[in-house]
């Protein structure tokens, strides 16, 4: 496992019908959007699952925790839990729950900014919203300190 600081993080934005996947470099701070996974009632193809963690071999998984917006949960942060749990019982990785408010809003901003309305596909915005979990997880770890 790579120092703090220089770990490679997959991060997940779960969803029912589509679960955004990216990419991040804790050293720089920084991740990018890799292809939506597809979902049946949010179970996704466990293989593209295997492949991406084969292929990127992160040090951690960050999933969000979708949240109200007063910090209770809701159906889907036991949804998102349950597949966090999955994740690492099949594959034995480390990982971490981050709050996710706002993400699918500032995602749909970041894309309407890049391509208008063209830019806003279902599966663009999931793997946006991943990045911002990623991001703002470097964020919280960078203000602690």
């Amino acid at each position: 496992m790579a120092n703090v600081g220089q770990r490679t993080l997959l991060g997940f934005d779960f969803g029912t019908k589509s679960i955004g996947v990216a990419i991040g470099q804790e050293i720089t701070g920084t991740a990018s959007p890799e292809a939506a996974i597809k979902a049946t009632d949010g179970i996704p193809d466990w293989d593209i699952i295997g492949s991406l963690l084969k292929e990127w071999q992160p040090d951690l998984v960050v999933v969000g925790l979708p949240l109200n917006m007063d910090g209770t949960e809701q159906e889907l942060t036991l949804r998102s839990k349950k597949f966090a749990n999955r994740i690492h019982g099949r594959f034995g990785v480390p990982i971490k729950l981050h709050d996710e408010r706002l993400t699918t809003v500032d995602a749909k901003a970041r894309l309407f900014e890049m391509g208008g309305f063209k830019a806003l596909s279902k599966g663009k915005v999931d793997s946006v919203s991943a990045v911002l979990i990623i991001e703002s997880y470097f964020e919280s770890l960078w203000s602690c300190n």
